[in-house]
C-alpha cells in the first residue's frame, strides 16, 4: 500500500514565505519616519502577511504542477486574496458583502491615487495619514510584496536584496532627510539571511558557493556604509567648498543651524544696496502641531509667475539677481521675492505662482547657475496704513486648538495700535525688544518646535531662534484675524571682495537659514516682517513726506531697502567667536577634524575583522568539544578549514577517503588523520557508541598541515572571508 503524501507545506516553501514576510517588514519601516503614523501601517504589515500566506498556500496547494505553471497558478491565488484584502480594508464601502470589489471601488480607488499623489507632492515630512495616503501605501505594497516574494521563490537573492534596498532607502532619497542607521544595520542582517537561507543550494556540490563571496562582500559593503557615510561629505554637483547641505522645505532647521561649523550654501551677484532674502517655500497650513506648505498651481519655469498681485498705483522696483547654489542639496531653489523670470535653469523647475517659489520633482539645487528677474512692490506708510490686512484664501488655526495665552498676548501688545500694519509693527518691536535670540534655550526647555504648545511656552522662556519667533508671530497675527504664513529661506548674505561689474559678489553661508511671517494685505499682496530679534532689519516703510522714524502716524518711517522681504544691514546673529575660525563662508579651508578618518578607519577594520572573529571563536568552541572526545565536531573542523582554504570538498565522499585524499595531494599528518578518521567511524557506526580520547591534539595537527600546503594569500583569504560561516 502506497504509502499517503502530506499535504503540509514543504520546508523550502515555509521558509520562502517567511524571508519574503520580513523582507518586505523591514522594506516598510523607514516610511514610518516620513508618514504619519495612522491605519497605513496596519494595512501594508496586512497586505505583506496575505501575500506571504497566500504564497505559501499556493505553492503548497500546486507543487506537483510544473514549476512555470505553478508561479502562475500561485500569483493568481496571491491575486484573488489581496484584492479581497485590500477591498475589505480600504473600500468596503462599496463592496458587495463588504468583500467582494466592485467598479465603483475600483473608481473610489482610482480618486485616492490622485490624492495620494497631490499630497506627496504638495506636502513635507512627515505627511498626514489621510486615507489616500493609506491606499496608495497598501497598494504599493501589494506590489513589494509580491515582487519579493516571486524573486525569492525563484531563489533570485542578489535581486531580492538589491530591490528592497532601493524600496527602503526612497523615503531617505527623497525627503533628503537623515540617514536612518537602524534601518541599514537590520537591512545588512536581513541581506545575509537572505543570501545565506534563500540561495539554491547543491548538496553534492563544493561547499563554498559564488554567495558564500557574495554576502560577505555585502555584508561589508553596507556596514562601510554605516561608518563613512555620515562622516564623508557630499560633493555638490556645482563645485564649491564645504559639505553639500540638505535642505526641506519645513521648520526644523535647529540641528542645522546648531552645526559647529558653517558652509558656503550659495553665491548670489546683485546691483542693489543690500542684498535680498532668499525664499525656498512658504507654509500657511497648520495643523495645531506643524507647519506644512502651500498648495498651489504649478507651470513650467519658462511660462513665468503670472500676473503681479498688487495695485497700479503700489511703486515697484524691479532689478535683477543671479544666484549660484554651491552647498546646498534641495528639490526647491532659493529665490528672491517677488521673482517673475528666471533663466538658465534646465526642464524639469516649475513655478508656483501663488508663493513665487520655484520647486521640482526631478531636479536638484545643487550646482544650479541662474539669473532671477524680480519686481518687488513698495508701497508708501500711508498705502499700507490706508488697507487692512486679508484678502488671502488662507484657513486660520481654530481658536479652541491654541493656547488662551496667544491671543491674550496679542491683544495686549497691539492694544495702542490703530490700524493692522501698526498691530504688526508693534508685534514685530515687542518680539525684537522683550526677547532674546538662543539655538539652545528650546532644546533645555523642551519646546523647539512650532507646534501650538511650544509657541506657548516660547512666549514664557522669551528666549529661541527664528522658528519660534516666527511660529509665534504667526500664531499672534492669526489670532487678530489676519492672513499669515512663513517663510522658509535665507538671510541676505556677506558681502565679498569680488564684484562683477557694477555689482557685487555676496556669499550666503549655512548659517542663514531662516524663517520669517509674511501677512497678506489687500491690494498690496504678502507683505514680510522681521520679528528675530537680533538677526535682519525690522520691516518699515516710508512716508511719501520723506524720512523720518517714530510710530506716530503723522510721522514718517525709515524704509533700510526697496523689498518686500526684511532687508538687512546686518544679518549677523548672536556673537559666535566660540565657533570654529576657518569655518568661513568666505571660502578659507576648514581646520581638518580627523575624527571623521578615524572613525571610517575603524569602522573598515571592525567590518574586516568580524568574519575572522566569528570563525575563530567557532573553532576555539569545536577544539574543547574535540578536547573531550567528540569526534563528530572535530571533523566539522576540518571541513570548514577546508572550506575556508579553497580546498576540494565533496558532501559524496567517506571520511577515510578524504583523509587518504589529504594524506596524497596535501601532506597532512597521516596518523593525525587515522586518529580522527577512527574515532568519526567509531561514533557513526558503532553501536551505543560514546565520546571517546582527547582529539584535540590530532585536529590542532590537521588544522596546521592544511594551512601550511596553502599559500599565504589563501590564508588571509581564510581569515578574511572564512566560507565556511555560510556553508550549509
Amino acid at each position: 500500500m502506497a504509502e499517503p503524501v502530506s499535504t503540509a507545506p514543504r520546508p523550502g516553501i515555509a521558509r520562502t514565505g517567511a524571508l519574503a514576510l520580513v523582507a518586505a517588514l523591514v522594506a516598510m519601516w523607514p516610511y514610518t519616519g516620513v508618514i504619519a503614523p495612522g491605519a497605513w501601517t496596519f494595512v501594508v504589515v496586512a497586505v505583506i502577511v496575505v501575500v506571504a500566506l497566500s504564497g505559501m498556500a499556493g505553492r503548497a496547494l500546486f507543487r506537483r504542477v510544473r514549476e512555470g505553471i505553478r508561479s502562475l497558478l500561485t500569483l493568481l491565488v496571491q491575486l484573488i486574496a489581496l484584492a479581497l484584502a485590500l477591498t475589505s480594508l480600504l473600500a468596503s464601502e462599496t463592496a458587495e458583502f463588504g468583500l467582494l470589489p466592485t467598479a465603483a471601488g475600483i473608481e473610489l480607488t482610482g480618486l485616492r491615487l490622485q490624492r495620494a499623489v497631490e499630497e506627496i507632492s504638495n506636502g513635507v515630512a512627515p505627511i498626514d495619514a489621510t486615507v489616500s495616503m493609506t491606499t496608495a501605501m497598501g497598494l504599493a505594497f501589494s506590489l513589494v510584496a509580491l515582487l519579493v516574494d516571486h524573486l525569492l521563490a525563484q531563489r533570485l537573492v542578489v535581486l531580492t536584496v538589491l530591490f528592497t534596498s532601493i524600496v527602503g532607502a526612497v523615503p531617505m532619497l527623497v525627503t533628503f532627510g537623515s540617514i536612518n542607521l537602524a534601518w541599514f544595520v537590520l537591512q545588512a542582517v536581513l541581506i545575509l539571511v537572505v543570501l545565506r537561507f534563500g540561495a539554491r543550494h547543491d548538496r553534492d556540490a563544493t561547499r563554498h558557493s559564488p554567495y558564500v563571496a557574495a554576502s560577505l562582500i555585502g555584508a561589508a559593503a553596507i556596514a562601510a556604509t554605516l561608518f563613512l557615510t555620515p562622516a564623508l561629505p557630499l560633493t555638490a554637483p556645482g563645485g564649491g567648498s564645504g559639505t553639500l547641505m540638505t535642505v526641506s522645505a519645513d521648520l526644523r532647521l535647529g540641528d542645522d543651524l546648531r552645526r559647529p561649523n558653517e558652509r558656503e550654501a550659495l553665491t548670489l551677484v546683485t546691483s542693489a544696496a543690500t542684498p535680498p532674502y532668499l525664499r525656498l517655500a512658504t507654509l500657511s497650513r497648520f495643523d495645531g502641531e506643524i507647519w506644512r506648505p502651500d498648495r498651489s498651481d504649478r507651470n513650467p519655469v519658462e511660462d513665468g509667475f503670472g500676473a503681479r498681485p498688487w495695485r497700479d498705483p503700489i511703486d515697484t522696483v524691479e532689478q535683477e539677481v543671479s544666484i549660484k547654489v554651491v552647498g546646498v542639496s534641495s528639490s526647491r531653489l532659493p529665490v528672491p521675492y517677488a521673482a517673475e523670470k528666471i533663466s538658465g535653469l534646465p526642464r524639469g523647475w516649475q513655478a508656483m505662482p501663488l508663493n513665487r517659489t520655484v520647486i521640482s520633482s526631478t531636479q536638484d539645487a545643487a550646482g544650479a547657475d541662474y539669473t532671477v528677474q524680480t519686481a518687488t512692490p513698495v508701497p508708501s506708510l500711508e498705502q499700507i496704513r490706508a488697507t487692512s490686512a486679508g484678502g488671502a484664501e488662507i484657513v486660520p488655526a481654530s481658536d479652541d486648538s491654541l493656547p488662551d495665552v496667544i491671543g491674550d498676548l496679542a491683544r495686549e501688545v497691539t492694544a495702542g495700535a490703530g490700524t493692522d500694519y501698526d498691530r504688526l509693527l508693534a508685534l514685530q518691536d515687542w518680539f525684537r525688544s522683550e526677547f532674546a535670540y538662543s539655538l539652545d534655550a528650546p532644546v533645555e526647555d523642551g519646546f523647539d518646535g512650532t507646534g501650538a504648545d511650544a509657541v506657548a511656552k516660547f512666549l514664557d522662556v522669551r528666549s529661541g531662534y527664528c522658528i519660534h519667533f516666527a511660529g509665534a508671530f504667526a500664531l499672534m497675527a492669526q489670532s487678530l484675524d489676519m492672513p499669515v504664513r512663513i517663510v522658509v529661506g535665507y538671510l541676505p548674505g556677506t558681502s565679498t571682495d569680488q564684484k562683477r561689474g557694477d555689482s557685487r559678489v555676496y556669499s550666503v553661508t549655512s548659517d542663514k537659514l531662516h524663517s520669517w511671517p509674511e501677512v497678506h494685505f489687500r491690494g498690496i499682496g504678502w507683505v514680510p516682517f522681521e520679528p528675530t530679534a537680533t538677526l535682519g532689519t525690522p520691516t518699515n516703510f516710508v512716508s511719501e513726506a520723506g524720512s523720518g522714524g517714530g510710530d506716530d502716524p503723522d510721522s514718517p518711517t525709515a524704509s533700510p531697502s526697496p523689498t518686500a522681504a526684511p532687508s538687512s544691514s546686518s544679518t549677523t546673529g548672536p556673537d559666535r567667536s566660540d565657533e570654529d575660525p576657518g569655518a568661513s563662508g568666505g571660502g578659507a579651508l576648514p581646520r581638518l577634524d580627523p575624527t571623521p578618518v578615524l572613525l571610517v578607519t575603524a569602522g573598515v577594520l571592525l567590518v574586516m575583522l568580524l568574519p575572522g572573529l566569528g570563525r575563530a571563536l567557532r573553532r576555539m568552541m569545536r577544539v574543547s568539544r574535540s578536547r573531550r572526545g567528540d569526534a563528530m565536531s572535530a571533523w566539522r573542523e576540518v571541513a570548514d578549514t577546508m572550506a575556508d582554504l579553497r580546498l576540494p570538498l565533496r558532501s559524496s565522499e567517506t571520511a577515510r577517503t578524504r583523509a587518504q585524499a589529504l594524506v596524497a595531494t596535501r601532506g597532512v599528518d597521516a596518523e593525525a588523520l587515522r586518529v580522527l578518521v577512527d574515532a568519526v567511524e567509531r561514533r557513526s557506526y558503532a553501536e551505543r557508541a560514546t565520546d571517546g580520547a582527547d582529539l584535540s591534539a590530532a585536529l590542532t595537527r590537521v588544522i596546521a598541515d592544511l594551512e601550511t600546503s596553502v599559500s599565504g594569500r589563501r590564508r588571509v583569504l581564510a581569515w578574511l572571508l572564512p566560507a565556511s560561516l555560510l556553508r550549509r
